[in-house]
């Protein structure tokens, strides 16, 4: 499918560094895909030890100058870039589609929670007012101001490739902050385009920068002794390690990890109207997300269990069909890689060899049209069972578990014991069972008859337990904290001295 926009791009993609697009120098490249097609159509370099560097120092002068900027100064390019990102969307959401798979309607809403996160950061100007105590003390006052940090790094995910760095950098820069990206390597398209609008937006050089690179890349960033901040998202052992390493520096870091999320149904809720709410939550974005729900439990008895159970059989044997992420008839696209689809095989039949059954098995599926993509149908399983690995470990693809649970009360007990904790749903018309879940679940993102418990960029992205290392999250003001140090000021004047000369 041809793209004007593909057409602009070079094949092997530059960085940005210090307001200049910029071919690098490394010899290592990365291949990036369609995952649909199975073809190669970019190419993005492992960039050199001298790159990072210099790019660092880059972010570091910016930031010396970018902090004396008044906050209502420096929202303005802000606006730009999100007026330039709206006017680009349909383009943008089709740079996602081809290289990451997902269905187009969802790299749509993409971008607009992408630019949603810099509406969010215009309250920066609010936000940095400090706090003020007249008096403490007999003519002493105290107040408090939120200081800029430094420059901040940011490792992303592929699964929204044009969403999760906007958690972060518009709040980061807003607030005084210059920041670099490392691209992700298997999804570093959307991106281009990204920049391609900060980079008309008119941020002084060295603002916001983008470098491509894997692992050494990344290390490199985290290393760095100018770097002040580390940001996050990936699977929990990959934000365990970032944040082991970028706290072992003391520096600021907010790691996002993985998810192993709880769906319950009881019998109190519409199961009628809510079946498409949940399958979008399982399925949608080929269930790559990490507030898809993962674990489907029927609460209540074998009868109700057998009831669910058939009726969302049904629907996805008849509804849930892979395709291309163009075609309307899709409901989902490919997995991202053949590297991704492998690790899917893989956690299938360790699943199969660990007693589970497969009442759906989307392995070895065929799309007209598109012999060579990454595809694996819509999985379900059960007989997963507490300590299996297929009942403990994230299967970050299209694949979920159904179990069945006599109460609330064991269920929630069963959610509170995983050691992960992103998020959970209840389907229920039942307010006293709703209060209770929202209140005694241990997780961060609590949906109520909401099947992708995805707070709006005002709110923060709250993962709990193991689905978040570090104290301060993704977006909202809880982002602009992150960014800060508050600085808190004691003052006393003791009146003009006599000068001599006077």
């Amino acid at each position: 499918m041809a793209q004007e926009w593909n057409d602009k791009l070079d094949f092997v993609l530059p960085n940005y560094v210090n307001g200049k697009w910029v071919a690098s120098k490394g010899t290592k490249l990365y291949d990036v895909y369609n995952p649909a097609t199975g073809k190669v159509y970019h190419q993005v370099p492992e960039s050199t030890k001298d790159e990072v560097e210099e790019t660092v120092k880059a972010a570091h002068a910016a930031f010396l100058k970018w902090r004396e900027v008044p906050v209502t100064q420096r929202i303005q390019p802000l606006l730009r870039c999100l007026q330039t990102i709206k006017e680009r969307k349909e383009d943008i959401a089709k740079s996602i589609t081809q290289n990451h798979g997902k269905e187009f309607a969802a790299s749509d809403a993409e971008v607009v929670r992408a630019y949603q996160m810099i509406e969010a950061s215009l309250c920066t100007p609010d936000w940095q007012k400090g706090e003020f105590m007249d008096s403490v003390a007999p003519g002493i006052d105290e107040y408090s101001i939120r200081c800029p940090l430094g420059v901040g790094a940011h490792i992303p995910p592929f699964n929204f490739p044009g969403m999760v760095p906007f958690w972060f950098w518009p709040f980061a820069v807003a607030s005084g902050n210059t920041f670099i990206i490392k691209s992700n390597e298997v999804t570093p398209v959307s991106m281009q385009l990204m920049f391609d609008a900060i980079d008309k937006a008119g941020f002084p050089p060295g603002v916001i920068n983008y470098i491509h690179g894997g692992v050494d890349v990344a290390n490199m960033l985290i290393d760095h002794p100018l770097v002040k901040t580390v940001c996050s998202v990936g699977s929990t052992p990959v934000a365990k390690a970032i944040y082991t390493r970028a706290s072992s520096h003391f520096k600021r870091a907010a790691c996002h990890g993985g998810a192993n999320n709880y769906m319950l149904i009881t019998p109190s809720c519409n199961i009628d109207e809510l079946v498409p709410n949940i399958l979008n939550s399982c399925f949608g974005n080929t269930g790559q997300r990490c507030l898809a729900g993962s674990t489907v439990v029927a609460v209540g008895n074998e009868k109700f269990y057998e009831s669910v159970k058939s009726k969302l059989l049904a629907t996805i044997k008849e509804k849930v069909h892979p395709g291309s992420g163009f075609e309307k008839t899709s409901f989902m696209g490919p997995v991202v890689s053949k590297k991704a689809l492998a690790t899917l095989h893989s956690q299938l039949e360790s699943a199969v060899q660990e007693g589970a059954q497969l009442l759906v098995d989307g392995r070895n599926i065929k799309v007209d049209g598109y012999p060579d993509g990454f595809w694996l149908g819509p999985t379900v399983l059960e007989g997963a069972k507490l300590g299996m690995k297929c009942y403990e470990e994230e299967m970050f693809g299209p694949i979920i578990r159904f179990d069945h649970i006599d109460n609330l009360s064991l269920a929630i007990e069963r959610i509170n014991a995983h050691h992960q904790g992103n998020a959970a749903t209840i389907y229920t018309e039942n307010g006293q069972e709703s209060r209770r879940f929202r209140h005694e679940v241990a997780c961060g993102n609590v949906g109520i008859n909401i099947g992708l418990a995805a707070p709006v960029a005002w709110f923060p992205f709250a993962g709990a337990k193991e689905s978040f290392f570090g104290s301060l999250r993704a977006q909202g003001r809880e982002c602009f904290m992150f960014y800060t140090q508050a600085h808190v000021i004691i003052e006393r004047f003791h009146g003009h001295a006599k000068i001599e000369w006077d």
